[in-house]
């Protein structure tokens, strides 16, 4: 049997674009953790927010130093988003849950500690503050790794290849864009 779920059964608009924002903070952390971008994983946080991360915890700032040292090592990353839920507290504060793999690459690829593939959670304290949602405090929970030793391969094949400076396709692209506005 279908059930016809209405907007007013969801919410409000309002609420509808508020769990966006909030998906896009999330969606914003990982491509910046990926493209090695630590001011862009930065601003997925509020100023003096707190992370609970596997290996670390401390205020944002601290996060930021400590993830571009470990980041450093890693020839790369690839975070895919699953499952994200979202409840409101109330008008300006919501927990946010979301499921993700992550994939860690570097050279040797023999080292397990360099190269695995780990699923965890997110589960951030999300704020609006003056009309931004960012994160307050996050859990990175872990829920298992895999040790990818020895199995790590590059593409050999022609094409675009991801890098994590501005030579990436996507920062390419961006900037095309920008250019003919």
């Amino acid at each position: 049997m279908w059930t016809v779920v209405t907007v007013s059964e969801l919410g409000s608009v309002t609420k509808l674009l508020d769990k966006q924002a909030i998906y896009e903070v999330v969606l914003r952390y990982c491509r910046g953790v990926d493209r090695l971008d630590i001011e862009l994983v930065r601003s997925a946080y509020h100023p003096g927010a707190v992370d609970h991360h596997v290996g670390f915890e401390g205020n944002i700032d601290e996060y930021a130093a400590w993830l571009e040292r470990v980041l450093a090592k890693l020839d790369g990353t690839m975070h895919l988003v699953g499952n994200h839920y979202v409840e409101f507290v109330d008008d300006d504060r919501a927990i946010s849950e979301t499921y993700v793999i992550a994939t860690h690459w570097g050279t040797p690829s023999d080292d397990g500690l360099i190269n695995f593939t780990g699923g965890g959670r997110y589960v951030d304290v999300m704020e609006r503050r003056n009309g931004v949602w960012a994160i307050a405090e996050r859990w990175a929970v872990q829920e298992w790794s895999r040790s990818d030793a020895g199995t790590v391969t590059m593409p050999r094949v022609p094409g675009a290849r991801g890098s994590r400076d501005n030579t990436d396709p996507l920062h390419q692209v961006l900037a095309r864009a920008r250019r003919t506005k």
